[in-house]
């Protein structure tokens, strides 16, 4: 009987929405509402209307909010404690990455972005507009959760390492400039990505590039055995200097790029196929003897294009004395790439950042959601793999 009582209950409800202009975000509104009152009866220790001793404070009336939402901006009626404030869960719960794309626009209120754009970034986040307050409130504590990630001490080891820098605009001294971020990741003894480094750099000179390292090795960070990157030469030259003895695999993808740009574009595809056999031979002597073979067959039709394949190929080979993880993940830097591509998706809707800490800001969350993410998926390169890795090098 009470269950048909609930049944029936559960039916007039989804009507009395389904009559409303929105009924999703009625419905949402409805659900907010049993959510607070069942907190506040928590945090009271008694149900409202409800006499006991045991309570440890009262209720006090009601106060309206304000809550914008990706649905649409509803109003809530927030329940008031005689002797603390109150504050819903779900308010102060948003994800990292949602409170600091609210921080990017206080942020651009107080450079002086005109209003007509930040109408446009509030609207691309489904939210009407912003109160000083709210803003507040929901990025409280951010910019320490930043800091610490970006500082926290790495213990254990991660024998393999991949880099790569992401460009977006952003607004300093008054200027607009493309700065980079360096993001580095690493594979732990488990197996699992973590992201251990997200650095701003206004260049990618060597300079740079080390006082990161030396950064990640003071942290904690143990030499790797392979290091995946592009060939940037601040790069390259930083690599050898600060992890001396890790060997260097140069990303085959942007090789392939390079090497490319030197073939008319009719012949991209064919050259391409061939090109990409290379990276597929089963060992590095095969690897090697059919890169001489595309030389010789294209060294005077694309000469360009041959010397930088034989010019770098060694580097870019550096993997098959790992054949104890899988090639696919380790002879190049895509796995940064799909990250670096869904994080430029998410940040687009701001175009130029502010300043630069907001850009920062807003990267760094991202990466902590894809570092607890990963930290329960599945294992990136397999355990058994990394042991083995880890023994051999020992």
């Amino acid at each position: 009987m009470a269950q048909g009582k609930n049944t029936t209950g559960l039916t007039d409800l989804l009507l009395k929405c389904m009559a409303e202009p929105d009924p999703m975000l009625s419905m949402l509104e409805w659900l907010c509402a049993q959510l607070m009152e069942a907190e506040v009866s928590g945090i009271v220790g008694a149900e409202k209307n409800v006499h006991s001793l045991s309570r440890s404070d009262y209720r006090c009336g009601y106060r309206p909010r304000r809550l914008d939402t990706r649905m649409g901006t509803m109003y809530l009626m927030v329940p008031k404690l005689r002797s603390r404030g109150y504050i819903p869960f779900f308010v102060t719960e948003r994800k990292r990455s949602e409170a600091a794309l609210i921080q990017v626009i206080q942020e651009a209120f107080v450079q002086g972005v005109s209003t007509r754009k930040m109408e446009k970034l509030a609207c691309s986040l489904g939210i009407e507009n912003l109160s000083r307050s709210q803003v507040s409130e929901m990025t409280k504590g951010l910019n320490e959760q930043v800091r610490d990630f970006r500082s926290r001490p790495l213990t254990g080891r991660y024998p393999v390492l991949w880099t790569d820098a992401l460009y977006e605009k952003v607004r300093v001294d008054g200027r607009v400039v493309s700065m980079a971020v360096l993001v580095a990741c690493g594979v732990n003894e488990q197996g699992q990505r973590e992201v251990l480094a997200v650095e701003p750099m206004m260049d990618e000179s060597k300079e740079s590039y080390a006082q990161l390292f030396q950064s990640l090795q003071e942290r904690g960070l143990i030499t790797p055995s392979l290091v995946v990157s592009d060939a940037n030469k601040g790069l390259i030259a930083a690599i050898r200097e600060s992890f001396p003895g890790a060997s260097w695999q140069r990303c085959k993808v942007h090789f392939m790029r390079n090497i490319l740009a030197h073939v008319p574009q009719k012949e991209k595809d064919s050259f391409a196929a061939q090109l990409k056999e290379i990276w597929l031979a089963p060992s590095a002597e095969l690897a090697r003897q059919r890169a001489k073979q595309l030389s010789e067959r294209y060294e005077k039709r694309f000469p360009k294009a041959t010397e930088i394949l034989e010019e770098g190929l060694e580097d870019s080979l550096a993997f098959y004395a790992f054949p104890e993880l899988d090639a696919r993940k380790i002879a190049s830097t895509n796995m940064l790439e799909r990250l670096n591509k869904e994080i430029r998706r998410r940040t687009s809707v701001v175009g130029i950042f502010p300043n630069p800490d907001s850009y920062l800001r807003l990267v760094t969350t991202y990466l902590m959601e894809y570092t607890e993410d990963w930290s329960v998926s599945r294992a990136y390169l397999s355990p058994k793999s990394i042991q083995t890795l880890l023994r051999n090098a020992a």
